[in-house]
């Protein structure tokens, strides 16, 4: 014992000739062994918040720098190809002299020089590039030009990518369905039924035809095999409805007086700030559809809505529809309604995992962090 205590003395004598004292010394407390603060962990997540919000400014930042630069740098090739003749091995001798000067960056390789080029050339002005462009990541920005040519078709789509958070897939995915030639074309009564603002949102919420490749090639002849199958690929779907859908329920109950309804699917959606019905129809358009779909939002109305919430927007997807039939048939109508078709044909590409149209932070960062010299 007293040895013990001998030795404890010594280590207690070394740590006073250092300056200090058991009493100074602090070690690492594990967390489930103090008390924390009543309001610690909403201090934790406003923390945590912050870091995150912050970590994608950043991220963001970095990309838009790079884009710029890379802007620059194409821009200076294509002037020498007009005005001084630079050729392909021009610019094999630029990658190699560039991939010397900068061995810790990646990029330089002759096809993303040359990507380079053709990104200038796209966006001939700077401003606008820093504006749009700069603000999502490279291998999106080849994706645009790779598949489209039009100036304003690949305006829409870069400006849908800013806006949705889309990933290179699912812009690629978006842009092989034609979106920018569905959306807002659903026949609807909005421009009578909502305010002009809300009506205006609401056009453009909705499209005509709904893609729903995902359910394969063969059409279901079941409303309740749609909805099943829209079920099993509830991300996807989500996605093909667009942004601001969030998922309330399937098959809701409506008690009206003596009677039960149910709704096929109900969303909100958080933009437009109120509940969307969506009736699916595995048959052509009826007009007894929107009888039927009328009652329902004015149920939902009285027993669902919020008195902060805007009117139920009603949304009947059909097999099949007659244009002139649709518009007759929602005249009349106060509730807001919109008729549109849904397909299963497949397009051009599609990615066999999507995740959602918000990539995460570490998926944004990964995208931007990618080889530039392998992207497609």
């Amino acid at each position: 014992m007293s040895k013990d205590r001998s030795d404890i003395s010594g280590i207690e004598s070394k740590r006073k000739s250092r300056g200090c004292s058991c009493e100074d010394a602090s070690f690492p407390v594990p967390p489930g062994k103090i008390e924390v603060p009543a309001e610690y962990a909403a201090v934790l997540d406003e923390l945590k918040n912050r870091i995150q919000s912050e970590r994608l400014h950043v991220t963001i930042a970095a990309n838009s720098a790079m884009v710029l630069m890379y802007w620059d740098l194409g821009k200076v090739i294509l002037d020498r190809q007009e005005h001084q003749g630079w050729g392909a091995k021009v610019i094999d001798r630029l990658s190699y002299d560039l991939k010397t000067a900068f061995p810790d960056m990646s990029g330089f390789s002759p096809r993303n020089l040359k990507y380079m080029r053709t990104f200038a050339e796209a966006w001939p002005e700077r401003e606008i590039v820093q504006r749009t462009v700069a603000q999502i990541p490279w291998r999106s920005n080849l994706a645009l030009l790779d598949k489209l040519k039009d100036p304003q078709t690949r305006m829409y789509y870069a400006y849908n990518t800013i806006e949705n958070g889309w990933s290179r897939d699912i812009l690629a995915m978006q842009i092989d369905s034609r979106l920018h030639e569905r959306q807002g074309k659903a026949i609807n009564n909005f421009e009578m039924a909502l305010p002009p603002a809300d009506s205006d949102m609401a056009t453009q919420v909705f499209k005509d035809p709904y893609l729903f490749d995902f359910l394969g090639t063969a059409d279901p002849r079941k409303e309740r095999e749609v909805e099943q199958g829209l079920m099993d690929h509830i991300q996807r779907f989500l996605l093909e409805m667009g942004a601001g859908f969030a998922f309330v329920g399937r098959q809701v109950l409506l008690e009206v007086g003596d009677s039960d309804f149910y709704l096929d699917l109900l969303f909100y959606h958080l933009e437009l700030r109120c509940y969307v019905v969506v009736e699916l129809k595995a048959v052509p358009f009826d007009p007894s559809f929107v009888g039927q779909l009328n009652l329902y939002l004015s149920a939902v109305d009285d027993l669902m809505r919020h008195t902060d919430d805007k009117p139920t927007i009603g949304l009947l997807l059909c097999k099949s529809k007659d244009q002139l039939v649709a518009e007759y048939a929602l005249r009349g109508f106060n509730s807001p309604m919109g008729v549109a078709e849904w397909e299963t044909r497949l397009t051009e590409t599609l990615p066999d995992d999507l995740k959602g149209s918000l990539p995460t932070i570490g998926e944004i960062e990964a995208e931007l962090m990618l080889d530039e010299e392998e992207a497609p």
